[in-house]
């Protein structure tokens, strides 16, 4: 089955070289891997022996003190590591905890929705996805076919973009207006006739997404391919992620938007519940 942004690739990060002769330009990649290896190969030796000193780390790496001291000092600066100043040694910072956290909280709603979701595809008998803000794009968490369906892709890991699907609004609907002109940039991308193309109408899109409880997407990122979202919210109230209904458009013809948002909102609901979310959405 065609999934909700399942056609579109991922966004290309393009790296762009500076001028110069061809041989530094061969250089510098394998220079920088060899700089994060070294950076992951220090968190893994702190992982393992607690607590340890410049000099002895340098030993460990295989380079010289200056170098380990830079790895260690641009890993403090990002909170992965940080040093003990009676002891003079370094160990694992407390932002390795907030990386570990992102994780966890993804696996933590694939898990929770995954009873609520399951049940959903076989109720419509249609696709079930998850999905979180990453980066500029909707990620798709976790998918559900019904079982009576033929499921042709697994799109968990693929990206898809905010302002041509249900997930996408959704994910948007609630953020500050400059932080969903940041993420969806300009001008927006035209996937069909269909598509939203310009940043006033997703704004007024957005607010119909807030003031009805859900989003739809008739057509707008692939023809025949239609879907409805609702939001995940976490215990604060914020939304964390988006559940979508998604298929063809024979078998979601925009007469069934209201009936299968429905159910999407009361799904959206439910893996709230159980994500710790008991109270209203926040406002603002």
């Amino acid at each position: 089955m065609v999934m909700d942004g399942g056609v579109v690739p991922s966004r290309t990060n393009r790296l762009s070289w500076e001028s110069g002769p061809s041989s530094r330009r061969a250089d510098e990649p394998t220079a920088n891997m060899q700089s994060v290896d070294r950076a992951i190969r220090v968190l893994e030796i702190l992982a393992a022996q607690e607590e340890i000193g410049v000099t002895r780390l340098a030993e460990e790496l295989g380079v010289h003190k200056s170098t380990a001291f830079r790895l260690l000092a641009a890993l403090e600066a990002r909170g992965l590591v940080e040093q003990n100043v009676e002891r003079g040694r370094y160990r694992l910072g407390f932002g390795i905890l907030r990386l570990a956290g992102a994780i966890t909280a993804q696996l933590d709603i694939v898990q929770q929705s995954r009873p609520v979701t399951t049940a959903l595809a076989a109720e419509v008998g249609e696709t079930i996805n998850v999905t979180v803000l990453s980066g500029h794009d909707a990620l798709y968490l976790d998918q559900v076919a019904p079982s009576s369906g033929i499921q042709l892709h697994n799109w968990v890991g693929q990206r898809i973009p905010l302002h041509a699907t249900s997930n996408g609004k959704v994910l948007l609907a609630e953020l500050p207006d400059a932080q969903v002109r940041e993420l969806v940039g300009t001008p927006l991308p035209r996937f069909t006739d269909r598509t939203i193309h310009s940043l006033a109408a997703l704004r007024r899109e957005l607010g119909d997404v807030r003031s009805q409880g859900y989003a739809s997407a008739v057509e707008e990122l692939e023809r025949g391919l239609v879907a409805v979202a609702a939001p995940i919210r976490g215990a604060s109230g914020d939304v964390i992620a988006s559940v979508s209904i998604s298929g063809p458009a024979f078998r979601l013809p925009e007469s069934r938007i209201d009936e299968v948002a429905a159910l999407a909102v009361r799904a959206g609901q439910d893996i709230s519940f159980r994500m710790g979310w008991h109270g209203i959405a926040r406002e603002g």
